[in-house]
Parts: C-alpha cells; sequence; structure tokens
C-alpha cells in the first residue's frame, strides 16, 4: 500500500463529521472540530508508544499526507507537499518564484521589484533560508566571518519589572532608540549601513560516560564600526538563526487546545518542565492569538511571519506591516528620505497582499521528506532512549490536525513534527540578552533534522547555530531540560549514538 493510500486508511478510521470555520476559536470542548467519537479515536492514536520493538503505523509519513518521497539531496527541502491540488500547486511555484527573488532598492527600472530597505539584512528570503533550511552563521574561525546575516540580532531594552504586563497579551519591549527592534548591516545606496557584527566564541568542554569529551562553543558577539552613534546602555542583544521552512502550514494546522493540553501532560511534570504560551496579536484580525512561530513564539500564523520578516529583514511594505520605511526609526531622519518601492501603478504596498498570499501558500505547503529507517534496530533503541530520556515532555511526538484547518491540505492529517509550541526555560546556558524571555525559546520542530547539513552543509543547531553536531546542542541543554540532557550525558556510548541515530533518522 502506498504512503498516500496509508493516510487515507489512516482518515478513514478515524471518521467524524466536519466542523464549520465558525468554531475557529479556543473552547472549553477538547477539540470543537472532532465529535466525541472521532476525539475519543484521535486521543488515542496520538498517545504516546510503549512499543520500541518496530516503527508506530504511519510513522514514516511525518508530515501526513503531503510527505514526499523523494531522492535525498540538497532539494529534499524544497519540494510542495504530496497532497496539493493542481490550484494550489500553481500557487506554490508562483511562491517559490517570490521566496527566491532578489529585490532590489528603489528608483528601479524593474517594476513591482524594488522598495528594498532603506535599511536591510537580506535581499531575499531564500538569502537566510538556505533551499528552504537553516541559515548559515559565520564560521567558527574569525577569519570566516562573512556578510551573510542569516543570523539576525534582535535588539531591544530591559523590560520593567515594576510595570504591569497584560497576562493574556505581552507587551513588546522596547527598541533600541536609535537601532529599532533589529541590527541592520546594509543599506540601499546613498545611506549607511548601522555597523558590523563580530562573533567570538569561549570554548569549554564536557566530559560524558564513557570518557567522551564535547566542546562546546559559547558566541559572544559585539556591534562595531555604529554608524548612528552608541547603542542605548542597557540595550540587550537576541540572535535568531533562520529556521528551516518545512511543515509550517501544519503547524499552524494543530488545534490550539492540544497545546494548551501540553502544559499538564504527566510527562512535564516528571521533571517540573514548566512550559508557557505566549499570546501576541493577530494583525489581520486585532484579536489574541496563540504564538507559533519564530524562536520566541512571537507570531501566529505564517503569514504574519512572512509580512514581519518583509519589513524588519528587507525594508519591504505588506498590508500587515504598511510602512514602507522598514526599521527606520526616528533618530535615523536621513533613512526616511530615501525613496521606496510604492508606485500608485501597483497598488499601496511594496509586497501587495495578493504576493504576500502567495508567499504564503509557498510557505505553508513545504513538504516533509519521508523518514528514514524507522525499522532499523539501532533507529528503534535511540528512540526508545529519547522517550526514557524524557526528551518527549518537550518534544511531543505527534498531533492530528484540526479538521476544520483553513487549507484543505493540512485538514486532520497525523503529523509527527516533534515539538510542543511552548515556551520553555532552557538555562543560563542558552539566554541571550533579550530581556523578558531571555532564557525562554519555543520548543524547535525535530522532523527532518536529520537532513539538516545534506540541505545546507554549512549549517549548525540552536538559536545562534553555535551547536556544530546534535550532540553539541543536546548538551547545551538546560533550565527545564536539565534532567534529561543529564540522563543522555550518563548513557553509555553506544546508547548515546543509538539516540544520535534515531535524531538522524527524522
Amino acid at each position: 500500500m502506498s504512503g498516500r493510500s496509508l493516510l487515507l486508511a489512516f482518515c478513514l478510521a478515524i471518521g467524524g463529521p466536519a466542523y464549520s470555520q465558525s468554531q475557529q476559536a479556543v473552547s472549553d470542548q477538547a477539540r470543537p472540530d472532532l465529535s466525541d467519537a472521532s476525539y475519543e479515536r484521535v486521543q488515542a492514536v496520538t498517545e504516546f508508544t510503549e512499543d520500541f520493538s518496530q516503527a508506530e503505523s504511519f510513522e514514516v509519513m511525518q508530515g501526513g499526507a503531503g510527505t514526499v518521497d523523494k531522492r535525498v539531496n540538497a532539494d529534499i527541502f524544497s519540494h510542495p507537499a504530496a497532497n496539493l491540488s493542481f490550484e494550489e500547486r500553481q500557487q506554490f511555484l508562483v511562491g517559490n518564484g517570490l521566496f527566491r527573488k532578489d529585490w532590489v532598492s528603489s528608483p528601479s527600472s524593474t517594476l513591482a521589484s524594488d522598495g528594498l530597505g532603506p535599511l536591510f539584512n537580506a535581499r531575499s528570503c531564500q538569502a537566510c533560508h538556505v533551499k528552504d533550511g537553516r541559515g548559515t552563521v559565520p564560521g567558527f574561525d574569525p577569519e570566516a566571518l562573512t556578510g551573510n546575516m542569516a543570523l539576525l540580532i534582535r535588539l531591544s531594552l530591559a523590560h520593567n519589572q515594576n510595570e504591569a504586563v497584560d497576562s493574556v497579551i505581552e507587551a513588546l519591549e522596547a527598541p533600541d532608540p536609535v537601532y529599532g527592534h533589529q541590527f541592520q548591516p546594509f543599506a540601499v545606496p546613498g545611506l549607511s549601513r548601522e555597523g558590523d557584527l563580530q562573533i567570538g566564541y569561549e570554548s569549554q568542554e564536557v566530559t560524558l560516560n564513557g570518557g567522551e569529551t564535547v566542546e562546546l562553543m559559547k558566541p559572544v558577539y559585539e556591534l562595531t564600526d555604529l554608524a548612528y552613534g552608541a547603542l542605548h546602555e542597557d540595550v540587550r542583544l537576541s540572535p535568531r538563526l533562520a529556521s528551516p521552512m518545512i511543515g509550517l502550514g501544519l503547524l499552524e494546522a494543530i488545534h490550539p487546545n492540544d497545546i494548551l493540553r501540553n502544559i499538564n501532560r504527566p510527562e512535564a511534570k516528571k521533571d517540573g518542565v514548566t512550559g508557557r504560551v505566549r499570546w501576541v496579536e493577530d494583525l489581520e484580525t486585532g484579536k489574541k492569538a496563540l504564538g507559533r512561530f519564530g524562536w520566541k513564539a512571537e507570531q501566529p500564523t505564517v503569514k504574519q511571519q512572512a509580512a514581519v520578516a518583509f519589513s524588519a529583514d528587507m525594508g519591504l511594505s505588506t498590508p500587515l506591516v504598511p510602512s514602507p520605511y522598514g526599521e527606520c526609526t526616528f533618530a535615523q531622519k536621513a533613512c526616511f528620505k530615501m525613496p521606496h518601492g510604492v508606485q500608485n501603478s501597483q497598488g499601496a504596498h511594496e509586497v501587495p497582499g495578493e504576493l504576500l498570499d502567495f508567499v504564503s501558500r509557498y510557505s505553508e505547503n513545504l513538504a516533509l521528506p519521508q523518514r528514514r529507517n524507522v525499522n532499523d534496530v539501532r533507529v528503534l533503541a535511540g528512540k526508545k532512549l529519547f522517550y526514557e530520556a524524557n526528551c518527549v515532555a518537550c518534544h511531543v511526538p505527534k498531533y492530528v490536525t484540526r479538521r476544520d484547518a483553513t487549507h484543505p491540505a493540512h485538514q486532520f492529517q497525523l503529523i509527527w513534527p516533534y515539538t510542543d509550541m511552548l515556551l520553555h526555560d532552557m538555562g543560563p546556558g542558552l539566554a541571550d540578552e533579550g530581556g523578558a524571555w531571555a532564557r525562554e525559546w519555543r520548543t524547535p520542530p525535530l522532523w527532518g533534522i536529520g537532513l539538516t547539513k545534506t540541505v545546507n552543509p554549512n549549517a549548525t543547531w540552536l538559536h545562534d547555530g553555535r551547536a556544530r553536531t546534535l550532540l553539541e546542542a543536546i548538551m547545551w541543554h538546560g533550565g527545564e531540560a536539565q534532567a534529561a540532557r543529564d540522563r543522555v550525558a550518563a548513557m553509555t556510548p553506544e546508547d548515546r549514538d543509538n539516540l544520535l541515530k534515531f535524531l538522524e533518522s527524522l
């Protein structure tokens, strides 16, 4: 039976009537999009396994019916989901072109391709999300430092702990008064860029059971050659590496109640894990929404994530973020005198709503590749160790997406992202300088992680790319993940190798 037939069999087995689009809000019902009988069956399907003798049903199809079985090469993250309609594939291809497109500064002879900046980090989406995978940070050799800014530096002023903070929608931290919310190393002709980023690394060794040592590299950041004066004395720096693009639409289709339920999972309580939701504003509706995307869970939808990236990273306006001046601040007066790309003949924004929709459709429908070696003895042993170490307290393996998801391709899919979508205190070792949420990071999905370097040989892991190997990434875990990290450190070398084999199969 083919993979798509298996997924169809799963959907038929679960059954249950469809619910209307009006039932989108978080409800007292466990899953208002499902009948009681369907919900019970979904609960059974998504229970944590206790059988590690063989792969689970449908486990190979980690992205549901959209999972692709393609040759594993550098393009493995760039395929459209297998269950898209013909029309959706056409939208995907148009969005792909826009995602790869290099924008230019205004004025330009090329209509609808100008408006870059005035200050910016990249000229295209693809420049940071290399082949739709992880971005590349400057090398650990200081001489390898380049202008590649897939690693963004967010700026904020320390939150005043004496001020009241909305318990539902948390106030944004104040930007640097001169340099704004994000450091911009590039500028259009005639305008000074903000400066340079310098990265140094401090080495520290960790000894594991069996005598193995792991060298961890702690980054130290400095912003130099500042063109607009000094940074505020209380400014905090928060590095953010571009993340993989695969499966984003499926993550958006996880029901909010399933994410909220992760807070009180028994596995979490075992190690005192206390993940929390971050509530943010949905710019389209003006209402509170559950934050799902970004290292700090700061965006609720793929579309909003794309719009904010257009503005903050490239200085391009959209209907959701309409200023054509991007990250220009009032202290950078020359920035507002530069030409922008808004043209009456092209509409009110540099990236019109239709183009933003195309990019969103592309971003929502990049397919997950099939799992590999799911029945390999060492992979199964590693999976068992992953559960026994209680990595699943945060990296929740599987969900069934909502039956009333906006896009048909995302509806009622059994998916395996290995994330709880919550923020967690990861301890002082991974803390940035980012104010109120310095130690908190959203659990990143693990699906596709084993193909990271196949897609981008220079890719590294964690929010700032400091981890050169998956084992290094694990050893950086602290805070709520300290107990799980310590269990991995205490494993025999053979068991650790098996654990890594499992991760590499994802």
